[in-house]
């Protein structure tokens, strides 16, 4: 049976949680330009550190909820929603940026989620190169290092910063480079940096107000759901989209809540309005 998300157990977790963020954040600095990379796959690699910062993080959270599961990117359980009756799963990614970190490129994190009873209650996620710890549970608001934050109110797409992701391959994805153009030209600004959590973090904190992407992984999002929605965004799948967001579609809209709707609407109509 999944534990009561009570208050009291939420801020538990969201400690644990930020202890393990930081913990992992020592290891990516330590490792940073000194570790070896060997090829995941064509366009993806995999470092030393990723698998030192996933098993710390296994390692404290294992230690202080025995009875949890982990699902992570370098291992763990498999990529599935577990469902509302299984217990409390952390979805972790241990550098999210990893192709940025190889090449020592300052834009990745560590990002970690808590999924209870098939809702995700708790986000955390960790840029250590800025020291700086974005913070959420359920109902308790949204931080950055102990501050309170909030998305914007802009409702203008031509004043928005958009953010998005591009998976590795972008073979027969040509649709994604339709929507490119849309935000080229309609938004204000528009950037792709390779960390999905810490766009949505960005979103969260009021640095943009909109990231889009169509190839997620669960734990890329897990932890940025729950920090921008304490901040007062919403956060959709794009396609069959419903109530509560589930992060094992791969598809996200992540806005500001006066955006959200518009963007919603116009990415409904499909790329072929805009080519």
């Amino acid at each position: 049976m999944a534990e009561v998300a009570d208050s009291v157990q939420l801020r538990r977790w969201l400690d644990a949680g930020c202890e393990a963020g930081r913990l992992a954040g020592q290891v990516l600095l330590k490792w940073r330009s000194r570790f070896q990379i060997r090829e995941k796959g064509q366009y993806d690699l995999v470092t030393d550190a990723d698998i030192e910062s996933q098993r710390v993080i296994h390692e404290h959270l294992v230690s202080r909820f025995p009875t949890h599961q982990i699902l992570g990117e370098e291992g763990g359980s498999e990529e599935k929603d577990p469902g509302p009756n299984a217990l409390p799963i952390w979805i972790i990614d241990p550098v999210d940026g990893t192709s940025n970190y190889a090449h020592d490129f300052p834009f990745y994190c560590t990002s970690i989620g808590l999924q209870v009873a098939g809702e995700l209650v708790v986000g955390i996620i960790y840029d250590p190169l800025r020291d700086e710890l974005f913070s959420a549970a359920k109902g308790q608001g949204a931080f950055l290092n102990g501050k309170r934050i909030s998305v914007t109110s802009h409702d203008r797409l031509d004043r928005a910063m958009v953010t998005t992701g591009f998976p590795y391959q972008c073979h027969g994805r040509e649709a994604l480079f339709d929507w490119w153009r849309y935000f080229s030209l309609n938004a204000q600004a528009l950037r792709r940096t390779g960390s999905t959590a810490l766009h949505l973090a960005y979103v969260a904190c009021g640095r943009a107000e909109v990231f889009y992407a169509f190839d997620n992984h669960a734990w890329d999002v897990a932890a940025g759901a729950v920090i921008l929605r304490e901040a007062g965004g919403k956060i959709t799948n794009l396609v069959n989209p419903t109530p509560r967001f589930n992060p094992f579609q791969p598809d996200c809209l992540a806005a500001n809540a006066a955006l959200h709707p518009i963007l919603a609407d116009r990415f409904a109509k499909g790329p072929d309005v805009i080519c």
